[in-house]
Formats: C-alpha cells, sequence, structure tokens
C-alpha cells in the first residue's frame, strides 16, 4: 500500500485542515488556472475540500477536481457534483480534454512525480495552460523555514550544491534527472506538509514540464498575491529559484 493510499485516503484531519483555508491561500492559483473564456474546461488535481471548483464554476468555468481522499471528496462534492476520487495515478478523463490543469500543493505528495508530471500534460489541450505549484524544498533564501530540509545554513548549503549538481545532470544525462524522495515526518496531531515525500523545486518542475512538451511562460517564488512591487522584485532575477515556493505556468505545444 503506498503512501497516499495509506495516509490520505480516510485522512479526516487533512480534510478538516483543507476545509479551512483561507481564499486568500488558493486565489493566485485559481486566477491563474482562468482562461479568459468562461465555459472551457478546468481541471483542479488534488482539489481538497473542493474551494477551488467552486469559483472556477462561479466564474462560469466548466470545472472539475480529482482527490485521494475520500473525506475531501465528500466535502469538495458540496461545491460541485464533478469533483470525484481517484487513485492518484491514472486521471479519469480522455487525452486533450482541458483547457487548463492545475496541481497546488500535491506533488510533494505523490509517489510518482515525473509521471504525475506527464498525466497532467496528457489530458491537457494542445495550446492549453498549466499550473504547478509547490514548496521550494531547496530554499537556499529565506526565513522561518517550515520543514527541516529547509531550515538551517548547512541544509541551504547542501541545497545549493544538490540543485548544482541537478542542473548539471539536466545538461549531460537528462534521461537520469528524477525528483529526490524524502521520507516523510508523520505526527499527532496531524500537521501539513511535514509528510511530504518529494523534494520539489522550480528548476525540476521547469525541466519535466518541458520534457513534456510545454513551454513554460513564467516561474515564481510566490504562490500568493503579495504587494506588487514586492512581487516584482522578489521575482526578477534567478534568485527566485532559490526561494520560497515553486509556481510554475506553462503551456502545453499546439
Amino acid at each position: 500500500m503506498g503512501h497516499q493510499e495509506s495516509y490520505y485516503r480516510h485522512n479526516e484531519a487533512y480534510a478538516e485542515f483543507l476545509a479551512n483555508w483561507d481564499a486568500a491561500f488558493y486565489a493566485k492559483y485559481t486566477d491563474t488556472l482562468m482562461t479568459g473564456r468562461p465555459g472551457d474546461r478546468i481541471l483542479d488535481v488534488g482539489c481538497g475540500a473542493g474551494q477551488v471548483v467552486g469559483k472556477l464554476t462561479e466564474a462560469g468555468y466548466e470545472a472539475y477536481g480529482v482527490d485521494v481522499s475520500e473525506p475531501n471528496i465528500e466535502r469538495a462534492r458540496k461545491f460541485s457534483d464533478r469533483c470525484q476520487f481517484y487513485d492518484g495515478r491514472h486521471l479519469p478523463f480522455a487525452d486533450e480534454h482541458f483547457a487548463a490543469v492545475g496541481a497546488l500543493n500535491v506533488l510533494e505528495h505523490v509517489e510518482e512525480p515525473e509521471a504525475f508530471i506527464t498525466e497532467l500534460v496528457r489530458v491537457t489541450a494542445p495550446g492549453g495552460k498549466l499550473v504547478l505549484s509547490s514548496p521550494n524544498f531547496f530554499r537556499v533564501l529565506g526565513f522561518r523555514d517550515y520543514h527541516p530540509k529547509m531550515r538551517g545554513i548547512g541544509k541551504k548549503i547542501a541545497n545549493w550544491k544538490r540543485l548544482r549538481e541537478k542542473r548539471r545532470q539536466m545538461q549531460t544525462d537528462p534521461t537520469r534527472v528524477r525528483f529526490d524522495r524524502m521520507t516523510p515526518i508523520i505526527k499527532e496531531p496531524f500537521t501539513p506538509d511535514d509528510d511530504a515525500i518529494v523534494a520539489t523545486n522550480a528548476v525540476e518542475m521547469k525541466f519535466f514540464l518541458e520534457r513534456n512538451g510545454c513551454t513554460v511562460e513564467r516561474v515564481e517564488c510566490t504562490d500568493r498575491y503579495v504587494q506588487f512591487p514586492i512581487g516584482q522584485l522578489l521575482n526578477l532575477t534567478p534568485l527566485r529559484y532559490l526561494m520560497f515556493n515553486a509556481f510554475v505556468v506553462a503551456t502545453k505545444a499546439k
């Protein structure tokens, strides 16, 4: 039995946590998923308690959601009957079915992240949008780091070295590139994010989207709205790959 099956499928505490998300947490992700063409089909993978699907539906989109948690889907169906349980591996939709597909804070929890990205691209229509947002576990810059892999000068130096290694591998041996795996930290009571099993980061998220035939339109280290000048400064230089989060927006090739 895999991590998703054993830890999330019946986790009421996780579902309760997601049900209490503040709207500001997912506003940027939701707005970025919108195509500007109400009526388009949009998929939120790892839809949690359904808030994003609800907002997209209110905006006139044909929004769908899938999640590996049965308690999540029970809550999500209060927003839309287009939310359904799935196995975390194969999306139950035809190829090229959606105008936009996204996953917010999901990639770090899946057992096969490389295949997960391929599956997201599969169900996206040519010219469609993909939005991937996850923590940057290879943070080199920042403070108030919530995960042990991000915390402390020693870990930040190790993260910098590991990112350099990965960039070299992308150039010299790209077929062997894989996300680093982590041992989940399981706590009682439930604490989100500590249970991540994949060291997600913008460098590799961009790499795998491009390898699956997408053009990456932008990479940002801010997954939520911040004041305009602050957001501009944080995302102006390649330092955005070393801070905070990985918010990646791409377009699938036509």
